[in-house]
């Protein structure tokens, strides 16, 4: 009897709350530390990351308009949803090179994050806003407001737990996003956009593509409709580049080189004041 092959699946990537497949045809192989076929990946092009800016710009409106609570909510069942799917996401860790032991602890921890997030949604906006002082008879409010679409290049390290790390604080402080999953491990990445797809999480909010950074970082550097750009790299060609790129529509930036996610300076509400800008009101008083 001729021996099976096992069919493979195809991870498409993400975008406006769908699963398309990538505009250029093109896929790649993912193996794991042994050479054993995993999955087929798409290798994202240029086209793939401006339909994504596209429906993220549309979806920002709205989504920053949300009420802080609804945030929360919808973040906390991201993480209810992932919980249910533990065991899918341990085994896929498992797959690509990590432990069961280390698998566990960091499905554990991307569920706590979320749920970390999840409880300041209500509560940065305390924290950095303020009433200021004026030599006028007038109020004087400063409040932080979302940037709008902020585009990722996710971690290599930690590839669950990085990205939450990520995708997180940017989406509870009202900004959409679209992220490049790592290239070690981008099966993670996609297998979490099920998630979110099943999770409350409104179309355009979070966008997931898979590919090579080298061929997709001038562009998710250059886009003009792009506020923020978020590098989670250590690779200082790169660096060098995304710094070269971002300066023409003053993109702001933030370039984070840590090797691991797990540890709890990987959290805090100055990651979400990150990707705000500080908007400051002038009202009459009443004399």
């Amino acid at each position: 009897m001729k021996e099976r092959i096992d069919v493979l699946k195809t991870y498409k990537i993400f975008i406006g709350g769908k699963f398309p497949r990538t505009e250029s045809g093109r896929y790649f192989h993912l193996k794991n530390a042994k050479g054993k076929l995993l999955a087929n990946m798409c290798l994202s092009s240029r086209k793939d990351f401006r339909n994504a800016v596209v429906v993220a710009r549309k979806a920002q409106n709205k989504w920053q308009k949300t009420t802080a609570l609804n945030k929360g909510q919808i973040l906390y069942r991201i993480a209810e949803m992932l919980e249910g799917r533990k065991e899918q996401f341990i085994n896929e860790l498992i797959l690509t090179g990590s432990s069961k032991s280390q698998a566990k602890k960091e499905v554990e921890q991307s569920i706590d994050r979320l749920i970390y997030y999840a409880g300041w949604s209500d509560k940065f906006g305390q924290i950095f806003s303020s009433v200021n002082p004026v030599a006028s008879n007038h109020f004087n409010f400063s409040a932080l407001q979302a940037v709008g679409v902020v585009s990722i290049i996710a971690p290599s390290n930690n590839p669950l737990l990085g990205l939450i790390s990520m995708i997180a604080p940017v989406i509870v402080g009202g900004n959409t996003c679209v992220l490049l999953a790592s290239e070690l491990n981008p099966m993670i990445a996609i297998s979490f956009a099920e998630v979110l797809n099943t999770a409350d999480v409104p179309a355009g909010v979070v966008n997931i593509l898979s590919g090579k950074i080298d061929e997709l970082l001038e562009h998710f550097s250059t886009h003009m409709d792009v506020n923020a750009i978020i590098y989670c790299q250590d690779n200082k060609k790169q660096t060098q580049l995304l710094e070269q790129y971002s300066v023409a529509n003053l993109k702001r930036k933030q370039i984070y080189r840590r090797k691991k996610w797990d540890g709890k300076e990987s959290q805090s509400p100055y990651f979400i004041e990150k990707c705000q800008e500080l908007k400051t009101t002038w009202h009459p008083a009443a004399v």
